[in-house]
């Protein structure tokens, strides 16, 4: 794969599918009905809720990527720097490759390698599971700042998704010149799986500033989102939403100039495919 191998940011969505938080039908509406796009708007948002503020709690891998990069002394190699991620008996590794201990986290990607477990995500550590009644409570609760009514309507939706889990790795390379963050969501319902996804892509897609982000061989449930163009300084990266039967999957990635695109294809790529085929990968 090309480092220019780019993905329309298009889909159409689904109309079977199952629909995100719609408003409470009143009188006060019924006189006075919000218009259309603004109500397609605003469920748009309410169900990308969650994903988006997620994304913005990790985002201090940006931070800690630049930090990294910025005072790595490559001319030294200990072992904290160079762990080496050889395949054991057991298909998922030792501990360097990550928790393999539930149904759950043996679905996230054994570390590769070339990687080792990254900065801590949020206060979960960097290789977390947390529970669907804690997700879902997490969720309602990054509601608070909303009106009354747009909080009861997330905190329905969020109902709706029947979660069942929520896992969370990060990814660091060797070489100090990049981190990934990578986060699993499995529901009940495969149908709310795909509407999360299509309702998460709608809002990604009407941000002008994002560019064009690479494909994914072989899975066209994923697409990728590329940071504006910035300085020589600025880090680069991309921000991955996807989706794999009853798993939701959302993979950012941030890392120093020049910026494998690539090397974070291939990676999310490893990660879908390690879900469709948790027995199979290495």
């Amino acid at each position: 794969m090309n480092d220019d191998d780019t993905n329309p940011v298009t889909d159409p969505t689904d109309p079977a599918g199952p629909a995100g938080p719609t408003g409470a039908a009143g009188a006060a509406e019924a006189l006075a009905p919000v218009p259309a796009p603004a109500r397609r708007v605003r469920r748009v948002v309410l169900t990308a809720l969650p994903v988006v503020l997620v994304l913005g709690a990790v985002g201090g891998a940006a931070a800690y990527t630049k930090n990294t990069v910025d005072t790595a002394d490559r001319t030294v190699t200990t072992t904290v720097l160079d762990v080496e991620h050889m395949p054991s008996e057991d298909s998922a590794g030792g501990p360097a490759r990550g928790r393999h201990d539930t149904e759950l986290t043996k679905l996230l990607l054994p570390v590769p390698k070339g990687y080792r477990l990254g900065p801590d995500i949020g206060e979960l550590g960097n290789d977390s599971e947390t529970s669907g009644a804690k997700a879902a409570a997490a969720m309602k609760e990054m509601g608070r700042g909303l009106a009354g009514k747009d909080r009861r309507e997330l905190n329905k939706y969020v109902e709706k998704l029947r979660i069942r889990g929520i896992a969370q790795r990060s990814y660091t390379s060797d070489a100090n010149d990049l981190v990934v963050n990578v986060q699993i969501m499995k529901m009940r319902d495969k149908r709310a799986v795909r509407t999360s996804y299509l309702n998460r892509k709608e809002l990604l897609d009407s941000f002008d500033v994002f560019r064009k982000g690479p494909s994914i061989d072989g899975h066209k449930k994923a697409t990728c989102y590329r940071l504006p163009k910035g300085d020589k300084d600025t880090l680069d990266g991309i921000t991955c939403v996807a989706y794999e039967g009853e798993v939701s999957v959302t993979v950012q990635a941030n890392g120093s100039k020049p910026f494998s695109l690539s090397g974070v294809a291939d990676l999310v790529k490893d990660q879908l495919d390690h879900i469709a085929s948790p027995g199979e990968y290495i």
